[in-house]
């Protein structure tokens, strides 16, 4: 088998590329193929960036694109794809635009008509659950929630009743105080998982019931530092039970005949009566055996 040709840059094209969360092996070598050719690698901390650079002998001086400045530079960035230079676009870790800087420019170049290319690789949201081993067969990405406590409570009470996962990122001054307000919001009784440092030295993912959850960060003060990503398990959602393969079988052979004779709201409640699997679940599955139908009690 030959070995691939290395990447290049193309000429009038913006990359979005995903870099390392913390440990710099965790790099796609396509990414740093584009980071390697690229004529310009517009960073979000150009500190930051310039040390996974250095690392992998890349020469490219960053360019600051940031949330203070990403307007002015989208229209620098435009102008130099229109001169027939290739941009790599990367934030502080992951993947960019993604509750990082980026979406802005992202938005620019595709309204000047120029091609944007994603490079993927590290994201911490999807990282985190995949290995959260949730019950819930689907999740909600809410990123960061609001600083402003009337706009969090109203997110969290939207979010509240739907059967999915609900994933959060959070800093360290503010991890405390979130998973209180997500207590009062959601009720104790969901599951939690704490990922706390992704792929860096003090990498800890835990889980717990969510009432447990301001405890067990108030139990010890490293607890609260470094990055985060929180998971809360959907409503009625059980840990996952590596024999329950037949059940799960069982009683989806229950909801398909259900659902073809009732809405997936009824569907679910005697499918619920039916099982004991709570509710919530089998309404989020019935939804996906009967797309597109109706919510009728």
């Amino acid at each position: 088998m030959t070995k691939p040709e290395p990447f290049r840059a193309q000429a009038r094209t913006l990359y979005v590329v995903a870099t390392p969360l913390g440990n710099l092996r965790d790099v796609t070598l396509r990414a740093l193929d584009v980071l390697g050719s690229a004529d310009v690698v517009a960073a979000e901390d150009t500190r930051v960036t310039a040390v996974l650079l250095r690392h992998y002998g890349i020469a490219t001086r960053p360019l600051a694109v940031h949330e203070l400045n990403e307007a002015r530079r989208a229209a620098h960035i435009v102008d130099l794809l229109h001169a027939g230079k290739s941009v790599a676009l990367v934030s502080d870790a992951g993947t960019p635009a993604v509750s990082d800087p980026g979406a802005r420019l992202v938005a620019a170049v595709r309204a000047a008509g120029l091609p944007v290319v994603p490079i993927p690789g590290a994201n911490a949201a999807v990282a985190a659950v995949s290995a959260a081993g949730l019950a819930a067969e689907r999740f909600v990405f809410l990123g960061f929630l609001p600083s402003a406590a009337k706009a969090r409570r109203l997110l969290l009470a939207s979010v509240a009743r739907l059967p999915f996962a609900l994933v959060i990122y959070e800093a360290p001054h503010r991890v405390g105080a979130t998973v209180t307000r997500l207590v009062e919001a959601l009720g104790g009784e969901r599951n939690f998982i704490v990922a706390r440092e992704i792929t860096k030295k003090f990498e800890t993912i835990t889980r717990l019931p969510l009432a447990e959850a301001p405890t067990w960060f108030a139990a010890e003060a490293n607890r609260e530092r470094g990055e985060f990503v929180l998971i809360v398990d959907a409503p009625g959602a059980a840990p996952a039970d590596a024999g329950s393969d037949a059940s799960a079988a069982e009683t989806d052979r229950w909801l398909q005949a259900l659902v073809e004779e009732l809405p997936p709201a009824r569907a679910a409640r005697v499918a619920a009566a039916a099982t004991g699997v709570p509710r919530d679940v089998l309404y989020a599955r019935a939804l996906a055996l009967k797309p597109g139908a109706s919510d009728l009690k």
